[in-house]
């Protein structure tokens, strides 16, 4: 059985609010630890206004206050937006208060326009090709070897990743020996040759003395294939949203969704959203077990952009009893 994890953005829906979203984040969190998750991800987001997550490292206490055994973490944290210090002392802290729980996934892309970048008053001339040098300061802060000390941070225990949508994070990570974290849940492009890159060039390192590739994978499960598709279609439309460049939050499940879309945004989100378990549980098992095998995952960390609480809850437990039967029957 390969591990399961969860990448949650704390979807705000529509008719809510942000402080609910991150209370379901954190309920979730706690249902997620009780079903044998190991990691809860939340990631950086700026400007979005269907996700609550964009202060990462507090919303990462939150439910790390609520939880004890789950690993909580980042997924991630996109370093062009922040200096090394900044995040070492955040990250520190977290560390300091939940020893040997806290995961640091580091991205490159900003993730936001020209606009959002100006009020996160960030460089806008700075390259993004500097990343791999603020992940090497980042790091060196941890080892008490940073230009200053980070205080929370240095000493301090940090599981690193590196994530990626592209063959850029893959080489980063094996050049430094840290876990990746692809992006196929909604860049699955360069899923293949990213992963060829990342474990043909893998050199073992203090963190990691072997590749491990977690990717990120869609899970829509439900008592049947109809329901588990009506409820994906919240998914779907706010994705359409927001390459059509209206962003909203996270709207309610239509039936037939697809049916209504030109061919164009159809394809698109064929292609994009791959990555995607989606039906009963059988159908659902069928689907994963197929993109495991495809790319000899080491672990999966699933998302789903669901409208209802408890029929996100519960298709995560559908898809954590959908590994436990995989195992029994191997």
């Amino acid at each position: 059985m390969i591990p399961l994890s969860i990448l949650d953005l704390a979807p705000i829906a529509e008719g809510s609010s942000a402080g609910q979203a991150l209370r379901n984040s954190r309920a979730l969190a706690v249902e997620a630890e009780k079903l044998g998750y190991k990691r809860f991800w939340l990631a950086e987001h700026h400007g979005m206004p269907g996700i609550a997550s964009a202060a990462t490292s507090l919303a990462i206490g939150f439910v790390a206050e609520a939880t004890s055994t789950i690993r909580v973490g980042a997924g991630g944290i996109m370093l062009p937006n922040h200096s090394p210090l900044v995040i070492a002392e955040q990250f520190g802290t977290l560390a300091a208060l939940y020893p040997g729980r806290i995961d640091l996934g580091l991205g490159r892309a900003p993730g936001s326009d020209g606009l959002t970048a100006r009020a996160l008053r960030r460089n806008l001339s700075a390259d993004v090709n500097e990343f791999p040098r603020d992940v090497v300061e980042l790091m060196a802060y941890f080892r008490d070897e940073g230009p200053v000390p980070a205080v929370p941070g240095g000493g301090e225990a940090m599981n690193f990743f590196v994530l990626g949508s592209s063959t850029f994070g893959a080489q980063l990570a094996a050049m430094l020996g840290l876990p990746f974290a692809f992006a196929s849940h909604f860049a699955p492009g360069d899923l293949y040759s990213a992963l060829d890159i990342y474990r043909s060039r893998f050199e073992p390192s203090a963190h990691l003395d072997k590749p491990h590739a977690m990717l990120g994978f869609n899970m829509y499960v439900a008592d049947t294939d109809a329901e588990a598709e009506y409820l994906m279609s919240s998914r779907d439309q706010s994705f359409v949203a927001l390459r059509t460049g209206r962003p909203g939050r996270l709207p309610p499940p239509v039936k037939n969704y697809r049916e209504g879309l030109e061919p164009a945004a159809r394809a698109m989100l064929d292609t994009m959203l791959s990555a995607t378990a989606c039906g009963s549980p059988e159908t659902a098992r069928r689907q994963t077990e197929d993109f495991i095998a495809k790319t000899g995952a080491d672990e999966l960390i699933l998302t789903s952009m669901i409208f209802d609480h408890e029929a996100r809850t519960k298709s995560m437990a559908l898809a954590a009893s959908l590994m436990e039967e995989r195992v029994a029957a191997e």
